[in-house]
């Protein structure tokens, strides 16, 4: 059963015989009610499943980062969308017929701010670890104000460590502690800048993989 939700010449929601009713992003939309396929996928099918999979598993955790800075929505796509796309065309390799993600490939963020100027990062006892760059506040669309971000992962437990809204551009330097179960694992870590009105962040480098103290 449907339901007109604006009144007679509104959208409606539900089936109605072979129509669909839903509203997609603030539009009404009908489309034909799907046919089940007794056809089995093919290989390639089934690979680009396995894709899909892998990447919107790994990404849902910063669903709400890529949701704020990752390029810019576009008609029906949205930036969660354009991440996944990015992710599954750009950082995911397939080895023995199993893909797997290239983390030096993968954007947290993507945009036009100004990004790091020679970023590092090092590991300091008790899960810290001290990240660096140079003050590039003058060039470009950089402000002294812009906010340092951290993202790390760890392969191994599948878990996300989110370190926001760090320091300053200009300070330079900062340190992130992570929980004491990470103590001995290998994480990999990325950053970003965002300004301070949170509309626009750059491209997140990829520092590498580390071993917590």
């Amino acid at each position: 059963m449907a339901r007109i939700t604006k009144g007679i010449l509104g959208g409606f929601s539900g089936k109605v015989g072979p129509v669909v009713g839903a509203s997609w992003r603030g539009q009404d939309i009908i489309r034909s009610t799907p046919k089940p396929s007794s056809k089995p996928p093919s290989e390639k099918q089934l690979l680009q499943q396995l894709k899909f999979k892998l990447v919107i598993g790994f990404l849902q955790p910063v669903k709400n980062i890529q949701n704020r800075y990752f390029g810019s929505a576009s008609g029906s796509k949205s930036k969660v969308n354009m991440a996944a796309s990015y992710t599954i065309g750009e950082a995911v390799e397939v080895v023995a017929d199993t893909p797997q993600l290239v983390y030096n490939k993968v954007l947290i963020t993507k945009g036009d701010l100004a990004g790091f100027q020679n970023p590092s990062a090092a590991p300091q006892t008790g899960q810290v670890l001290r990240l660096s760059w140079e003050d590039n506040s003058n060039q470009g669309n950089a402000k002294t104000t812009d906010r340092a971000n951290a993202v790390c992962y760890c392969e191994e437990l599948g878990t996300f460590e989110i370190f926001e809204s760090l320091t300053d551009r200009t300070s330079m330097t900062a340190d992130i502690t992570l929980s004491a179960y990470y103590s001995g694992k290998e994480v990999h870590l990325w950053m970003y800048f965002n300004n301070v009105e949170e509309t626009l962040a750059c491209n997140s480098p990829y520092l590498g993989m580390f071993t917590l103290l």
